[in-house]
């Protein structure tokens, strides 16, 4: 049971905050449910407070720590599928809502970065996913979104400068 007030992840959105525990009658059924807050674009969504994988607290030290291990660790095979299937996968990969999950598709997609070029969804997967780690691990550790964007950038080495001096 979370609380009114607490931070929570929703997997697929990210972190919220729940506003509310609210009681609905559906179907004959009364089911309870969190009214949560996204972070993120303000939305407020309603989850159901018995779902298993409707909400999650937010992640530990630990947890943090395996998250950066996971970013470092360059020797992996990116996968070279076609773009969708590849699409397809780290969208089922983020759904999960696991911090780990999404830095996996983080690492394959920045790693992916320095072999080619990133179709416009990858790049648009790789800039949500960042921004869910991002602001998971800041609002978990009350660290600063800049601080926390530049730690992740430093796990990859610099894009190559595909330009040529005039």
């Amino acid at each position: 049971m979370f609380e009114i007030g607490s931070y929570v992840v929703c997997p697929g959105h990210g972190v919220g905050q729940v506003l509310n525990l609210e009681t609905k009658e559906i179907g004959g059924d009364s089911i309870s449910f969190y009214s949560v807050k996204i972070i993120s674009n303000g939305m407020t969504i309603m989850v159901p407070s018995n779902k298993k994988d409707g909400l999650r607290e937010l992640v530990s030290d630990t947890d943090i720590k395996e998250v950066f291990s996971l970013l470092n660790d360059h020797d992996v095979k990116v996968d070279n599928s076609t773009w969708n299937r590849r699409h397809r996968d780290y969208l089922a990969k983020v759904k999960t809502g696991s911090l780990l999950e999404i830095a996996d598709v983080l690492r394959s997609l920045f790693l992916l970065k320095t072999m080619k070029k990133l179709s416009f969804g990858e790049r648009k997967m790789l800039e949500q996913c960042k921004d869910l780690i991002i602001k998971e691990i800041a609002i978990s550790t009350g660290g600063e979104e800049v601080e926390i964007d530049g730690k992740i950038d430093s796990c990859f080495p610099e894009e190559p400068d595909t330009e040529t001096p005039q």
